[in-house]
């Protein structure tokens, strides 16, 4: 509570003939108003710019602006003023066709968590609408940081489709031979020939998921979840190339750049490699 210099709240309330005590009782009747008022703007503005985070998320971001808020509050401030993600399509076609004669590599990535980068990559390919046909997205994940390391866009699903999202993850990344791990779904793609030669020739293991465990490829499918929830379903695509600029910006700008994950203590892919980049430097320094 700020008073005008040189005005004191016994001066101000005698020039208004009201008494100390009527003050404070209207004060503590309105400033608590001032302060929901203020802060459901600032959710609102949070929410509205991050529209599909939910309540975890948005209190994070509260967070880092210095206004720590009970769970429980935001909630029901996000409730009452109907801050709702958008819901996705029912409809799904498959993309994985696991029924070829090639050889089905042993999980590998079953139990294991990476300590650092290039240690496990994850792997998956989705359908993308357009206005009147269907494209598909391949993309490479590194398991450390949930960063998207390589993606590829394309009209069909021959393995040249997910060989191009490698393709880009090699490029990016600088991979120490025997030291990676790759792992995927059992689809015809990943298993086919050519796809293991190019791991092989750049020293991966490959892995793959057991029979009826969807789960086993957890977060390359909740990396899927993501994108479809805050960008596909979002946008009327008109064309391809509409298709892969908008889902390439998504990628490079929202989701590696900024988007928050609980898994990475409620920070980016591209901001917790970073930390954990000083960390191993300082770490090398004191030894």
């Amino acid at each position: 509570m700020t008073l005008p210099q040189g005005n004191s709240v016994e001066r101000m309330c005698r020039l208004a003939e009201v008494s100390r005590a009527s003050y404070y009782r209207d004060w503590e009747k309105t400033a608590p108003l001032r302060e929901e008022a203020e802060l459901r703007g600032v959710v609102q503005r949070l929410a509205l710019a991050h529209r599909h985070y939910g309540y975890r998320r948005i209190g994070a971001l509260l967070r880092r602006e210095g206004r720590p808020v009970n769970h429980k509050r935001l909630v029901r401030m996000m409730r009452e003023d109907n801050l709702l993600c958008l819901r996705k399509p029912a409809f799904r076609p498959a993309t994985t066709d696991s029924n070829h004669r090639w050889r089905v590599w042993p999980n590998l990535a079953r139990r294991m968590t990476p300590m650092s980068r290039n240690r496990l990559w994850v792997a998956d390919i989705t359908y993308v609408r357009l206005a009147e046909a269907f494209v598909y997205l391949a993309v490479v994940l590194d398991a450390f940081s949930r960063k998207v390391v390589g993606w590829a866009l394309e009209d069909h699903m021959t393995a040249a489709l997910p060989l191009g999202a490698l393709d880009m993850a090699l490029r990016a990344r600088d991979i120490a031979p025997g030291e990676l791990i790759h792992h995927t779904d059992r689809g015809v793609q990943y298993a086919c020939g050519d796809y293991i030669a190019r791991l092989e020739a750049a020293g991966i293991q490959p892995s793959m998921s057991r029979p009826g465990c969807p789960y086993d490829n957890a977060m390359a499918e909740s990396f899927m979840k993501t994108l479809k929830a805050e960008e596909v379903n979002a946008t009327n695509y008109k064309d391809i190339h509409h298709a892969r600029s908008a889902i390439g910006g998504f990628i490079d700008e929202v989701y590696n750049r900024h988007r928050l994950h609980s898994a990475l203590d409620y920070r980016s892919p591209m901001e917790f490699e970073l930390a954990s980049l000083t960390a191993a430097t300082a770490l090398s320094a004191n030894l």
